[in-house]
Parts: structure tokens; C-alpha cells; sequence
């Protein structure tokens, strides 16, 4: 292909995608019910609903905005060869390909943050904080964005440099190598991340002794679950949203309760929720989605490697020479469509898992605690128990709320 077309096509993908993510926001919004019906009433009062319904409309307006004024810059950034012009302008300064692609990402990573920062503002200080979420103070959004700018610097960077370094070094047999150390990293990273990633952001805390403590024990027990330790973490010092999940792999396994999770719930509840965690780990749907993982990644990889060499490529978003960092940010692009589909396929994968969880939790703990669990998350979040259906298959990870209560009852 010449760079043209290849810009055509860049330009084509970048705008189809828009186009389909904002008809499903559209017909998601459209979805919306006024009335309660009979069985949700029991929980969800009219009130809260009511709020809720205006909650998820004024996310998904706000959506609207930020998504036009993304796909605008884009747009302009690709029509005037805007990131060609950011590749002329680091070459004096950068002249080995390793450095200049880390400022070039770095750059566009930054000047996107700062540029994007107002929306970021709004939506934690004012539609958060409107329908009563937020508990992040401006200390911790500075301290967060300052934070997440050195960890993407630092893993980030380097897993780029190393991207790099093999592209020049090996080939375009540079993909099976780097796929080996990034399904490693990944994995790496599924171990240590209670321990080593998590508390750069958050305070974890034992489970002191009591009532709660001991019945996550006995289940642990009574499942053979290796259960290592049980932490809390403050998630109130950003929202009062809730969750929990477990980390580890291999024998030992960590639980992190959200504070906000236990403030509201009973502890039969709790543990209901636990053994839907542990579930995932007994049905091994931790192990298969890594599996599944590694396998996108070698696949998207292999695809990089068929055109990372081709200075059409770079030609096409305004490079006056070939330069990698440049091929990579249009591979993004162009893999776009593809990663689409396997995100799709995951989600569908990830929904039936959810049901799988669910269902042991039923028959291995108590089926009614894990729904008034799930009841009053919903409630506590005001989670949208109407979506659309193409909404849902398309983009949920979960399935819907009333769906996993008609599975559990």
C-alpha cells in the first residue's frame, strides 16, 4: 500500500470506531426504564432509581463531549501529519532510536494527560461528587497522576526500549522473544501485585480478629482455598464504591476487601461474595485467561512484525523518514478492529465465567447472600440495571444485574 492509503485506512478505522462506540452509548441511553417493576422495587426504592437513571445519563452525555473532542484532535493530529511533525522536531535532540521513541510516547502520553485533564477534573469533582462517590481529595489526584506518570515510566519504558532494542536486534523474528518476556511480565505481575504495585496507591491493612475474619477462614477452609492473608484496603480516600478480589499465584492467595464493601455489608454477605472470587480460582478461569492472554499477545505481535518495517507506514502519519515509534502508533490503530474482536470474545468468555463463579458460590456457601450482595452493590453504585442488549454484548465484562439473579434464584 502507499502511505496514503494507509492513511486512508488509518483515518477510515479511527472514525468507523467512534461511529459504533457512540450509536451504542446512544441506544444504551435510549434503553433507560422510568418504571420499576415489581421484583427490583423490593430493592431498589424510586428514589435511588431516579438518581440512577440520571447518573448514567449524564455520564454518558459527558461521554459524548470527551469522545467528540478525541476524535477531533485525532483527526487533525492525523490530516496535518502531526505526529510526523513531533518526530522532526525530537530528532536533533534524540538521535538513537531507543531514546527518541521513549520521548516521543512520553510526550504524547504527557501533552494527551494535560490536555484531557479538565474532563478528568469534572468527572472525579463533579459528576462524581454530585451523586455522593467521591472521596478524593486534590492531594491524591496530584499524587495519583505524578505516581502513575513515574510507574508508566519506569515498566512502560523499559518493556518499550526492550521492544525496540529486539525489533533492530533480531528481526522480524523479534516477536516470539518479546512475547516470551511480556506473557512473563504479565504473570509476573499477577503475583506481586498486592505486595508490590498496589500499595504505591493505596493502604492495605491486615483483617483485624473478629466475626469476619473467622468465617472467611472457615469457608477457606471447608473449599480447600489457600488462603495467605486478608487485607483491607481504603478505597473510601477515593469513592465509595465497592469491591474485592484476590491476588496470587500458586498456593497462597491474598484477599483485599474494599472498607467500603465491609461498612455495608452483613458477613454472611461478605463471604458470599469471597466464594465467588475463590470460584474463578477453582473453575480456573484465572489460569485459562491468562492462557488466553498470552495468546493475544504473541498473535498481536506477529502481526506487528509484518509491518513494522515498512516506511510507508511511517510516511503515512507525516514521518519524512522511517521510524519505528512511528509504526507502532499506527499498528495501534490498524490492530484496533482486530483487538475489537478478541475484546469481544474475552467479554463473552468473562460473562460465562461470572455465572460459573456465581454458581459455585451458591452451592458451596449461600446463593440468597450473594444476591442481596450483589443487590445493594447495585444500589450503592447505581449501576444501570437496564442496558441494552448490544450494549452488554458488546462492552460488559459482567452480566447485567437481574441476570445474575434470575441465574441465582
Amino acid at each position: 500500500m502507499t502511505s496514503t492509503t494507509i492513511l486512508y485506512l488509518i483515518i477510515g478505522i479511527t472514525v468507523v470506531g467512534y461511529l459504533a462506540d457512540q450509536v451504542l452509548e446512544y441506544i444504551n441511553l435510549r434503553a433507560q426504564r422510568n418504571d420499576i417493576p415489581p421484583d427490583v422495587a423490593g430493592f431498589y426504592n424510586p428514589e435511588q432509581y431516579i438518581k440512577s437513571l440520571a447518573y448514567h445519563r449524564e455520564q454518558t452525555q459527558f461521554g459524548f463531549i470527551t469522545s467528540a473532542f478525541s476524535i477531533v484532535l485525532s483527526l487533525l493530529m492525523l490530516l496535518f501529519g502531526g505526529f510526523g511533525w513531533l518526530d522532526e522536531v525530537l530528532r536533533p535532540y534524540f538521535q538513537q532510536e531507543i531514546w527518541r521513541a521513549l520521548a516521543f510516547f512520553g510526550v504524547l502520553a504527557i501533552v494527551s494527560d494535560v490536555i484531557t485533564l479538565p474532563f478528568q477534573w469534572y468527572a472525579t469533582f463533579v459528576i462524581e461528587e454530585k451523586y455522593g462517590f467521591n472521596k478524593t481529595i486534590l492531594k491524591t489526584f496530584v499524587t495519583d497522576k505524578l505516581k502513575g506518570y513515574v510507574l508508566s515510566a519506569i515498566l512502560g519504558g523499559a518493556l518499550l526500549a526492550l521492544l525496540i532494542f529486539l525489533i533492530q536486534q533480531i528481526g522480524p523474528g523479534f516477536w516470539i522473544w518479546f512475547g516470551v518476556i511480556a506473557a512473563l511480565v504479565v504473570l509476573l505481575i499477577n503475583m506481586f501485585y498486592t505486595s508490590l504495585l498496589l500499595p504505591l496507591f493505596n493502604k492495605l491493612t491486615p483483617l483485624p480478629d473478629g466475626e469476619l475474619k473467622t468465617a472467611i477462614e472457615a469457608f477457606a477452609k471447608d473449599v480447600s482455598f489457600p488462603l495467605d492473608n486478608i487485607f483491607v484496603m481504603d478505597g473510601s480516600k477515593r469513592s465509595k464504591k465497592a469491591n474485592a478480589f484476590f491476588s496470587g499465584i500458586g498456593k497462597k492467595k491474598k484477599i483485599v476487601l474494599y472498607d467500603t464493601l465491609i461498612s455495608n455489608h452483613t458477613t454472611e454477605e461478605l463471604v458470599a461474595v469471597l466464594a465467588h472470587e475463590v470460584g474463578h480460582f477453582k473453575k480456573k478461569h484465572i489460569i485459562f485467561g491468562y492462557i488466553l492472554s498470552v495468546v493475544q499477545i504473541f498473535f498481536m505481535l506477529w502481526v506487528l512484525s509484518l509491518i513494522v518495517y515498512n516506511e510507508q507506514v511511517s510516511f503515512a502519519l507525516g514521518g519524512t523518514k522511517m521510524a519505528l515509534h512511528l509504526n507502532l502508533l499506527a499498528f495501534t490503530i490498524l490492530f484496533s478492529p482486530v483487538s475489537g474482536v478478541t475484546g469481544l470474545l474475552m467479554s463473552i468468555y468473562s460473562r460465562k465465567n461470572e455465572f460459573e463463579a456465581d454458581t459455585y458460590a451458591k452451592e458451596t456457601y449461600d446463593g440468597q447472600a450473594l444476591a442481596n450482595a450483589l443487590k445493594k452493590l447495585s444500589v450503592d453504585s447505581l449501576s444501570n440495571l437496564f442496558p441494552h442488549p448490544a450494549y452488554v454484548f458488546f462492552h460488559y465484562s459482567h452480566p447485567p444485574l437481574l441476570q445474575r439473579l434470575k441465574a441465582l434464584s
